[in-house]
């Protein structure tokens, strides 16, 4: 049987003026198509900052050290001793009068004691005042608070590195006998001692026991150490913290070994604080 075949519709011819608007809308819609492709790969390009001009942040700006612990008011700072045993008694006497005292070595190389954390100049007088007439002191100086380096760090900002001068602090005490003249002298000028005294000297109130620090501080991982930074160590065996020591950089920390030793420089790597080594704590963000 023969198959039918339906002849094609013939194209519909427009008119001229109707194929021209027809084709005038189709380029509007192609540009206004290629347009929001554009835009949008603009948009990417620049939130994804691969733009011919792509935009870079610049380097941050140096951020002043923010100490973690509280800082020292007024004090009083008493004597100029050539012998370390005249700054230990006076230290003691002043200890049994009921003022925390403590004695370091001045940057001249004389040994010189503070006492007390007064809150204002006034105070700091009255105590001082007390302390001449009932005969355990005689000329005094008067601490200013702006006179600690934590103070002159967070005025000047960078022309005052705190970390320099923690550690620049605890580099006069090498070589020293160091002993402790206040509530413990049976003990000697022991390890915390010395880490509480070296941070006085620059404004912050460290606390007195090597596990008191250990806790006031903030935890930080040995490859992340910093001048200035604590480290603590187990030397009595366990994980009991007993020994503590100022990080000076390169490996190497300020610390008192024992009754009777001269405070000295160690390395960390040494195998015996490598094996009781327990944390590092620091106290400057």
């Amino acid at each position: 049987m023969p198959v039918a075949i339906r002849p094609s519709k013939p194209p519909l011819n427009r008119p001229p003026a109707q194929q021209a608007a027809s084709a005038g809308a189709q380029s509007k819609r192609n540009r206004l198509s290629c347009s929001f492709v554009l835009l949008a790969l603009a948009i990417i390009l620049w939130c994804m900052g691969c733009g011919s001009t792509a935009y870079v942040s610049p380097e941050p700006r140096p951020v002043a050290q923010k100490e973690t612990l509280a800082q020292l008011g007024y004090s009083v700072q008493v004597g100029a001793f050539a012998n370390q045993d005249n700054a230990v008694r006076l230290s003691e006497t002043l200890e049994r009068y009921g003022l925390d005292a403590y004695y370091f070595v001045h940057e001249t190389g004389l040994y010189k004691v503070r006492f007390g954390d007064f809150s204002t100049k006034e105070a700091a007088s009255r105590k001082a005042e007390h302390a001449r007439a009932a005969g355990i002191i005689d000329e005094y100086w008067i601490v200013n608070p702006t006179d600690y380096a934590v103070r002159k760090q967070r005025k000047y900002g960078g022309d005052i590195d705190l970390r320099s001068e923690i550690v620049g602090t605890a580099k006069r005490f090498i070589g020293t006998p160091y002993r402790w003249g206040g509530t413990s002298p049976d003990q000697g000028f022991d390890c915390s001692g010395l880490t509480m005294v070296v941070y006085q000297l620059n404004g912050l109130k460290l606390p007195r026991s090597s596990r008191q620090q250990y806790r006031a501080g903030i935890p930080i991982g040995r490859n992340d150490l910093l001048r200035g930074d604590l480290v603590f160590f187990a030397t009595s065996g366990g994980r009991r913290i007993s020994h503590v020591g100022i990080y000076v950089g390169k490996g190497r920390f300020i610390h008192a070994p024992g009754r009777g030793k001269k405070i000295r420089t160690s390395l960390l790597k040494r195998r015996y604080y490598r094996t009781r080594y327990v944390g590092a704590r620091t106290y400057l963000r």
